[in-house]
């Protein structure tokens, strides 16, 4: 495999917080850079950090952005709640600025994005956040990365012992396995999506949307 020299958003979330912490551990990930708006509490001789404010202006630290073969992009934000305008900001506007800014200064690189089960990429119908995830698919399949792959997980089970794991896990975690019977296409854990993210570097020129079951599958991809 590839030696994978990664750039991870959101690492203060559930998501991102596993995806950090199976790059720190596999032996293809070489470096990891962590952008974040206050610190991830990890210490590790492949990560670095870089505490950033502002995700709608990357020009103050574009410099320290370049040399990367891949994003894995974590960062999202829960439309329950917030107006439309808002939410359309915080996930295509915001995500549309980190991947352009990317492609601009690391050709050769994968970037995966964390979507959503039920995103709606023909941007008509349907709730308001599937198409706004639809258009920043659509979108981020445009931009000239090497690879694009739109990961849409539906219900994920977390790695054990991690800091921000969501208190609700511990509630629920017991239809995991249920639903991974009944349902696998909308179940698949922390450990699986990360190891497909980091197995992606194994593809070749791929643009694709990855469900469920391919999700499980990469995982598995030696």
């Amino acid at each position: 495999m590839e030696k994978i020299r990664t750039i991870i958003t959101g690492s203060t979330g559930m998501v991102g917080e596993g995806v950090l912490y199976e790059c720190l551990q596999h032996e293809a990930v070489e470096a990891v850079l962590v952008v974040n708006r206050k610190p991830c509490g990890y210490s590790h001789p492949k990560l670095k950090e870089i505490i950033h404010a502002d995700f709608f202006d990357f020009s103050p630290i574009e410099a320290q952005l370049t040399g990367y073969n891949a994003c894995f992009f974590c960062l999202g934000v829960s439309s329950v709640g917030m107006d439309k305008e808002k939410y359309y900001q915080m996930t295509y506007v915001l995500t549309m600025h980190v991947a352009e800014t990317l492609s601009r200064l690391n050709a050769n690189m994968t970037f995966c994005y964390v979507s959503g089960a039920g995103t709606n990429t023909s941007e008509q119908g349907g709730s308001n956040w599937s198409r706004v995830k639809g258009k920043t698919e659509n979108d981020l399949m445009k931009l000239p990365f090497l690879q694009v792959f739109n990961f849409r997980p539906g219900f994920i089970k977390p790695i054990k012992g991690l800091k921000y794991t969501h208190s609700f896990y511990k509630y629920i975690n017991w239809l995991f396995p249920i639903g991974r019977a009944l349902f696998p296409n909308g179940f698949c854990t922390l450990k699986e999506l990360a190891l497909a993210m980091i197995h992606t570097l194994d593809r070749h020129n791929e643009r694709r949307v990855v469900e469920g079951k391919d999700i499980i599958a990469m995982a598995k991809a030696t």
